[in-house]
């Protein structure tokens, strides 16, 4: 069998970590990464990956199966376009896109060039939220009457100062885009259609951003379940919590930890849940953590699935589906 060739666009953080599982796995080669001119790629990547400044050039070259977008948000649209006509199916980092517009022209760009976006949403493996879909999709939990999502994490000075797209609207997009997308998406992954929302949003302790940094919303799922959502980059110095409460007919239980990582109490009637205690890292980036780090499984989907012994984990209408719900939020603020 073929190995899948990868290529990258974007090696700072996430294209990092997108290379080593690509170079893991025995399935996969990644032939090439592109950054901007003078991009210094460390030491991290084997003499037989070449390293581009130009994306267009990279992809003429290589000609990959596969196309890596790893860049910053405002970015994601214009590299997973670009990577479709030249004929590459696309791993896309989350978010899809900071515009469901956006999400829409991907989507028909991959419909014309008959290729696949996979969008990267990881925790959807998390052992956690794997064992409540189970109990979600048995049934055995019946109605759904409250959910609560809390996610308080720190991003500090460092953090924006890091990367000049951070804390820029129009690029960053906001929180919501950039820090708790993925817990959108397992709302989303585990109750489906968000259809109402209100909330509000606060800047408490980041005046070098544009964006907000704390909010709080009510939201109504499709089947009528009440859903709180709380999000905080305030946490003092240290993230502290993503967690999952659901109040249903037949039980309560709490995925907890800091990256939905535990399953923190349970009563569920005439069913126990495993303890489940992930003591795998999140993802460690120095001066912050980031969620877990599965994109190991992300690789593996994508391989499996191009090899026709998979499905797409979470596809690009999945993917604009979440950015509608983040646009709705923010539409929503009073």
């Amino acid at each position: 069998m073929n190995k899948i060739r990868f290529c990258i666009v974007g090696f700072g953080n996430i294209g990092t970590r997108h290379a080593r599982h690509i170079l893991q796995h025995p399935e996969a080669e990644l032939t090439a990464v592109c950054d901007v001119p003078g991009k210094d790629f460390g030491h991290s990547l084997p003499s037989g990956v070449t390293k581009y400044s130009s994306l267009e050039e990279m992809l003429n070259h290589e000609k990959p199966d596969v196309l890596n977008v790893c860049t910053p948000n405002y970015l994601h649209h214009t590299h997973t376009i670009t990577g479709l006509q030249h004929a590459a199916h696309i791993v896309c980092e989350k978010p899809m896109a900071i515009s469901s517009k956006a999400c829409d022209e991907m989507i028909k760009a991959a419909s014309l060039n008959n290729r696949t976006i996979f969008v990267v949403k990881q925790n959807r493996y998390n052992e956690p939220v794997q064992a409540v879909k189970q109990l979600i999709q048995q049934g055995s939990l019946g109605r759904i009457f409250m959910v609560n999502v809390n996610c308080f994490w720190n991003r500090n000075e460092f953090y924006y100062n890091e990367s000049h797209w951070r804390g820029k609207k129009d690029q960053d997009g906001g929180c919501l885009f950039t820090q708790f997308s993925h817990f959108v998406d397992i709302l989303y992954y585990l109750f489906g259609a968000i259809t109402k929302s209100t909330g509000h949003i606060k800047n408490f302790n980041h005046p070098y951003t544009e964006v907000e940094d704390s909010g709080s919303f009510i939201m109504e799922t499709e089947s009528g379940a009440l859903v709180n959502f709380n999000f905080s980059t305030c946490s003092f110095e240290k993230n502290m919590e993503g967690a999952i409460t659901i109040l249903s007919e037949n039980g309560t239980i709490k995925i907890g930890g800091q990256y939905l990582n535990t399953i923190e109490y349970q009563h569920i009637r005439d069913i126990t849940l495993p303890d489940i205690q992930i003591v795998a890292k999140s993802n460690d980036y120095g001066q912050y953590q980031g969620s877990m780090s599965n994109h190991d499984k992300v690789i593996a989907n994508v391989i499996n699935t191009l090899h026709g012994h998979d499905q797409v984990m979470t596809n690009a209408r999945e993917g604009r589906d979440v950015v509608r719900i983040i646009e709705m939020m923010y539409a929503s603020v009073k």
